[in-house]
């Protein structure tokens, strides 16, 4: 715990000097300082150009590489997962999850399936939901102490992002924490070492995290959230299993559905992979957010659709099967769509906002603590966040909406960003979401704070289209404040 301690105050002074910096930090580094950038409504829609710094031709990205896991869809495969196992030949198994879940009927049926297969297996249902470094720490701590040769995890992101983080950390125990969590708060090192197989069954329609090897937590000390990103953390295999989105509260659909609505929009709508640069010199180092490209756009497609026709049924009728499947499929098929091209400014901006909540408590979720769900958290700003990316790729935005079942015929280009922010206003207004930042809590006065939580994000915010210095993300922060 000591070596961790000296690592965060590094960290507090590496972030003091990036804060001290004029338009030099990371997030900002790569992109032209001579590029223009656009006044608040002026009406212009360039060609899309690379944001990237000028360079050959020759360093720029030309592969993208399609990762995924294998994924089972069906109403009931939860009871195959012991079977699963078994065919494994595995001794002991983990199973993660959190409080309220363990007493829900996709834990039951999944230990049900473990006993039937003769599998043993130890419980830590204590996942935090919404995670930090220190839950993290908690459940690394007691995978470390069981020796466990696979992974279970039965819930949603947070459930299966700690799963992920556990396996990651007891695989090698002499890892120090810092050393995965993506940079500039970490070391950010590539991951080498093998992990133990591991098996996810997502309860919630949102993160996607059974198809991606991402997991995301809240930096306490530092007031945002960062990740831990590589592809050896993801799950072998996903259980779609629709039964258990019957049981989700309300809000709990309500934001895991924007959460897979961001997903979609910020991957179709990321720099193409063909503009990033530079090239990686080797194929091992190709990121796994590559940009938008041929392949996640069919994935980012299909889940604009079915949001389009099944969100708000999938929201106010929890005995809509039809409905809650099909936001269970669009919940993995964005994440194969994202967790290969990315996500931009929506999610980058929420990791500060998540990072800086002080009193909000939402309704549905059985938290202990103060909280900004996931999907609330990055959907706030998405409307003026498309309204400002839009010149880049007009017809993107204009596509999106149409997706989203948007009538789109005789729009013209150049509103393409407006009317991509009316659509997922519209959405937000009929299902009842906080209206802007002021709702959760945050202040005009907030936005310094919430500005210099976003500068570390460089993961994300460099694959936005239109590049982005401090003034603008303090711009986005202040339109955010109220929505409608």
């Amino acid at each position: 715990m000591a070596a961790r301690q000296v690592s965060r105050e590094s960290v507090l002074v590496m972030l003091r000097a990036i804060a001290s910096a004029t338009c030099r930090c990371p997030a900002h580094s790569h992109f032209n300082g001579s590029c223009t950038h656009l006044s608040p409504g002026e009406r212009v829609v360039p060609q899309r150009t690379s944001v990237t710094k000028s360079k050959s031709a020759e360093d720029k990205e030309y592969a993208i590489e399609m990762a995924g896991c294998s994924l089972r869809y069906g109403e009931g495969v939860t009871n195959e997962v012991g079977m699963d196992f078994a065919n494994l030949g595995v001794k002991k198994l983990c199973v993660m999850t959190d409080t309220n879940l363990a007493k829900l009927p996709a834990v039951k049926k999944a230990i049900e399936s473990l006993n039937r297969s003769k599998i043993s297996f130890e419980v830590y249902d204590k996942v935090r939901v919404e995670p930090t470094d220190k839950s993290f720490g908690d459940a690394i701590d007691f995978a470390k102490r069981g020796v466990f040769d696979s992974y279970l995890a039965i819930g949603g992101g947070s459930v299966i992002d700690t799963c992920k983080v556990a396996n990651l950390y007891a695989s090698k125990p002499d890892a120090e924490f810092l050393d995965y969590v993506n940079a500039p708060i970490g070391k950010n090192l590539p991951i080498m070492h093998p992990l133990k197989p591991f098996v996810a069954v997502p309860t919630t329609s949102g993160t996607g995290s059974e198809t991606t090897g991402i997991a995301v937590f809240d930096f306490e000390d530092l007031k945002f959230k960062t990740g831990i990103v590589g592809r050896p953390m993801r799950p072998m295999l996903g259980l779609i299993d629709p039964h258990h989105t019957l049981t989700m509260p309300e809000r709990v659909v309500v934001n895991s559905g924007f959460d897979v609505l961001c997903h979609a929009l910020e991957s179709f709508t990321a720099i193409p992979y063909n503009e990033r640069s530079p090239r990686p010199a080797n194929p091992k180092d190709r990121p796994t957010y590559q940009g938008s490209n041929p392949i996640s756009d069919i994935w980012a497609r299909q889940a604009l659709r079915i949001l389009g026709t099944y969100f708000r049924r999938a929201v106010y009728d929890a005995d809509d099967i039809e409905a809650r499947s099909a936001m269970h499929l669009a919940s993995s098929f964005a994440g194969m769509g994202f967790g290969n091209a990315g996500v931009h400014l929506c999610h980058g901006l929420s990791y500060a906002i998540s990072g800086n909540v002080k009193t909000y408590v939402c309704k549905d979720y059985e938290n202990h603590h103060p909280v900004v769900p996931h999907g609330l958290s990055v959907v706030l700003t998405a409307p003026a966040v498309f309204k400002y990316t839009y010149p880049l790729c007009p017809d993107r935005h204009l596509e999106a909406a149409q997706l989203l079942g948007t009538d789109t015929s005789g729009v013209r280009r150049e509103d393409a960003g407006l009317v991509l922010s009316d659509t997922v206003k519209q959405f937000m207004y009929d299902l009842k979401v906080d209206n802007g930042l002021k709702a959760i809590g945050l202040r005009s006065d907030d936005i310094s704070k919430l500005v210099r939580g976003t500068i570390p994000q460089e993961r994300v915010t460099k694959l936005s289209p239109r590049p982005v210095v401090e003034e603008d993300l303090a711009r986005l922060f202040e339109e955010s404040m109220s929505v409608f």
